[in-house]
């Protein structure tokens, strides 16, 4: 494993200048990498340890899975909302070990097929989704229960195509995770059409206890062929999921008029930590 170092860079000479003969690397995480045979390629997998873990102890873990998991994208700034809610004077959440999947084709693995020509055009690519969620369950989750001491509490966070393959994930294999942390999806893809999708989490009789969170900034108007306000995508599939007879499932939709689509993600993920963990008494 290959440790990730965080660098403050501002600016080549002052750091020439800075870095003396007692500099040390700021430590973060870890980096694996996992070779790949359903995506047929070596995906990096960032990861995140609590404080305190220790392999030979019998301490296990809940784990946080992050799409858009990159060190460039969204790992540095969900791994400072995980520590900081779960420090001592704040224990808003159980300790937990992060799992940041770095891209290398988000268009490929967060969408499935589309019918829209122009979304074809535009995205080249596009259609991998049911082979991601597949290296997700039969090879990402296996390696990181095999290597780390996690717990069988496991949530997912996904933004914009990353909240579009959350809310996937959810509807046709809701048992991979048991908290869905979904924030401005990009629900638009193929006109709409999972809005429509019929799923066993919407079913009296599924069994696992699962918690919801959707969130979404004033947005407007998605760029796709017809018209689709993203809030308004996001809270029909919040009613959808509310109104169904799963008594097992819990739903919070969090509409933030100040944020927009490129906003939206960090205050999105530390509302979700505050609604999906109440404060303890």
């Amino acid at each position: 494993m290959n440790k990730i170092t965080l660098i403050l860079l501002l600016g080549i000479s002052f750091i020439s200048v800075a870095q003396t003969k007692n500099s040390k690397p700021f430590v973060l995480g870890y980096t694996d990498e996992l070779e790949s045979k359903i995506l047929s390629e070596k995906r990096t997998i960032n990861i995140y340890l609590p404080e305190g873990y220790k392999a030979n102890d019998t301490i296990h873990y809940p784990v946080i899975y992050l799409l858009d998991g990159g060190a460039d994208e969204d790992f540095i700034h969900t791994v400072g909302l995980v520590q900081y809610n779960t420090f001592s004077w704040i224990d808003r959440i159980p300790q937990s070990i992060v799992v940041g999947i770095a891209n290398t084709d988000r268009k490929r693995d967060f969408t499935f097929p589309t019918l829209v020509e122009v979304e074809k055009k535009r995205f080249p690519t596009t259609g991998g989704s049911q082979n991601f969620m597949d290296f997700i369950e039969k090879e990402l989750q296996p390696f990181i229960r095999s290597k780390y001491k996690g717990t069988a509490q496991s949530t997912i966070i996904g933004q914009s195509l990353g909240g579009l393959l959350a809310t996937e994930i959810l509807l046709t294999r809701p048992a991979l995770f048991n908290r869905y942390i979904i924030i401005s999806p990009s629900l638009w893809w193929n006109d709409g059409s999972i809005l429509k999708q019929d799923s066993q989490i919407l079913k009296e009789t599924f069994p696992q206890n699962t918690k919801v969170y959707i969130g979404v900034g004033k947005e407007g108007l998605a760029t796709s062929k017809n018209p689709h306000v993203m809030e308004v995508d996001a809270n029909i599939l919040a009613e959808k999921l509310l109104q169904s007879k799963n008594k097992n499932l819990k739903v919070y939709f969090d509409y933030m008029p100040e944020e927009d689509h490129a906003t939206s993600s960090h205050p999105a993920m530390f509302n979700a930590f505050r609604l999906l963990y109440p404060k303890k008494d």
